[in-house]
């Protein structure tokens, strides 16, 4: 009669590794036995992370966008304010200019009768010094002008360069600025002439 096979120490210790740990088991995370306990780290995990990014994160976040906005616009009303500031400064020199010219036309008619009623020698005299006065007048009121506009270009180029600078993080490159106040400034003259 035939005997029963005994089991020897190596061969029990190979069947326990190809059970345990050897080829034929799963990989851990697709192995179905460590689902339940997968999924409740992954909850853990993600509502810790949920937990700090709503604590932490994010108000960080949302308050350096606020800030950012808010700076915008404050760099915006400084910019209308100091646009509204050269329109009021425009307007006055136009009224400035206009009651220069009525003065001056006043004059001129008041010294034309004047000098009609003198002599014509005396007439001719006082028109030409007239004339004088009237021209040193829109000299100084043209060169008052160009100040003025040259200030406001200047005000221009540098409200750019800050809004540009507080943009970019970086300073604006002033020929860059200049070309572009110029550009702007250019066209506006060209519709103001047309």
């Amino acid at each position: 009669m035939a005997q029963p096979a005994q089991s020897t120490p190596t061969d029990t210790t190979q069947s326990q590794v190809g059970q345990e740990g050897g080829a034929h088991s799963n990989f851990p995370p697709f192995d179905p036995s460590t689902f339940p306990s997968q999924l409740v780290w992954l909850a853990i995990a993600f509502g810790f992370l949920y937990w700090y990014m709503s604590k932490r994160g994010l108000p960080q976040l949302g308050a350096v966008i606020d800030g950012r906005k808010a700076q915008i616009a404050r760099d915006l009303d400084e910019a209308t304010a100091m646009q509204q500031r050269a329109d009021a400064a425009a307007a006055a020199h136009e009224k400035t200019l206009a009651e220069a010219r009525a003065k001056a036309q006043t004059v001129a008619q008041a010294a034309r009768d004047a000098a009609a009623a003198d002599a014509q020698a005396k007439r001719k005299v006082l028109e030409d010094e007239l004339a004088a006065k009237l021209a040193a007048a829109e000299r100084e009121i043209a060169a008052t002008r160009s100040e003025a506009m040259s200030n406001v270009v200047e005000v221009a180029r540098e409200a750019a360069a800050a809004i540009v600078e507080r943009l970019a993080g970086r300073p604006a490159d002033p020929a860059a600025v200049t070309a572009a106040v110029n550009s702007v400034n250019s066209v506006k003259s060209l519709s103001g002439a047309a």
